[in-house]
């Protein structure tokens, strides 16, 4: 049976072949892709989807996914598109797995643009910073007190009202006003701390079609 994940972005083809070696790895997914790949092969059992294009393509529609669920195969998101589509198609099937997912599901986030990023068409190397990573990163840094909850919320208003190929920890919190000194404290701290909710997502969105392959 043939597996086949579309990422790069979030997390690597060669990270990811680190946990599910048999997959077959696409870049991040566009429309038109779901329906090339049924066409190739006839014995998919499941689709992941982590990373798709938003803007330098139209992004995956809906119904290509529902016809691939239609079709008896397991469609599974999370990190980026993934977790947007799997967070509106749930209902009819689509599998979610993430806290960003989750995020969507709850209504932390309800835009592709909170998991939107500029990319190289080329490598697919992230050029700026995705606003559900600087969420992430300011809950952290406001749970251990390197900044106040008001200071957060100045730095997240920043981010919002940022086009998302500009954003970066560095231009949004320049961005933010807030204390010059705080401003280095906190980027320190980001700059240690180096978590990414996308590439974690990513893991477990990956880890958790393995189990299901483990499973056949």
């Amino acid at each position: 049976m043939t597996t086949i994940i579309y990422t790069g972005l979030s997390i690597s083809h060669k990270q990811a072949k680190e946990i599910l070696p048999d997959a077959i790895y696409m870049p991040p997914i566009k429309r038109g892709d779901i329906e090339e790949i049924l066409e190739k092969y006839d014995d998919i059992d499941i689709i992941g989807i982590i990373d798709g294009v938003f803007h330098q393509s139209p992004a995956v529609a809906h119904k290509e996914i529902l016809k691939a669920l239609k079709n008896g195969i397991k469609v599974v998101g999370g990190a980026s598109m993934g977790a947007l589509r799997a967070c509106e198609l749930y209902p009819y099937g689509m599998e979610g797995v993430g806290s960003i997912f989750n995020d969507y599901k709850n209504e932390v986030i309800d835009s592709d643009d909170d998991v939107a990023v500029a990319l190289d068409p080329e490598s697919y190397e992230q050029l700026s910073e995705s606003y559900i990573n600087i969420r992430y990163n300011l809950e952290f840094a406001c749970d251990d007190e390197i900044i106040t909850t008001q200071q957060k919320q100045q730095i997240l208003d920043a981010a919002k009202q940022t086009y998302y190929p500009k954003r970066s920890f560095e231009y949004v919190i320049a961005k933010s006003k807030i204390d010059g000194e705080i401003q280095q404290q906190l980027l320190g701290y980001i700059k240690d701390k180096n978590f990414d909710i996308k590439y974690e997502d990513a893991k477990k969105t990956i880890n958790y079609i393995k189990q299901l392959k483990m499973q056949q």
